[in-house]
Formats: C-alpha cells, structure tokens, sequence
C-alpha cells in the first residue's frame, strides 16, 4: 500500500467534512470543528474528533452531529467519489488547555 495514502485520505474528509458541517449543522450557541482525523491503515474506518465551544453544549452538538451521520456520510461519499468510503465515528476530543 502507498505510505501517504491513509494521510492524504484523513486531510481530505477533515476539509471536506469539516465544510459539511459547517453548512449543515447547526446548534445554537455552538462551535463545532474537526481536530483531528485517524484512519485505519486499510483505509475501511475513520475516527473523527470534534472540538466543541463551549463545553456546556458540548453533548447535545456531539448528538446532533451523531444523528446526522448518515446524512453527512452520504454528501461525504458524493463529494469525494471514493470507494470505499471509510465508515465515520465521532468522538469528542478532550483537549487539555
């Protein structure tokens, strides 16, 4: 397997998610962004890591987020033209400030 391609796959979803989430999510009073992007080196999952502004809203964004998967994985898949697409899982990234 090509050594950049898990690289080069996980930079493209975190832009190119990262704008779908923008567009198509919205919780009032909260920032949702990509942190990070951790792919499996056979290319088949995706972990996503969202930081969200502020904490107090922080789980009902991580549920809006969670309840649009499908929808997001789907513009995800059209936009890229990828196959296979990795399957997406959101998890919350605790930063430490």
């Amino acid at each position: 397997m090509r050594p950049y391609r898990n690289l080069k796959m996980a930079d493209l979803i975190e832009e190119e998610l990262g704008k779908l989430i923008e567009r198509e999510v919205y919780v009032e009073g909260a920032l949702i962004t990509i942190t990070d992007v951790l792919i499996t080196p056979d290319l088949l999952q995706a972990k996503v890591k969202l930081g969200i502004i502020p904490k107090a809203k922080e789980l009902e964004a991580f549920l809006v987020v969670k309840n649009q998967l499908p929808a997001l994985r789907h513009a995800l898949v059209r936009k890229m033209n990828v196959k296979p697409m990795p399957r997406l899982s959101f998890e919350i990234d605790k930063l430490k400030v």
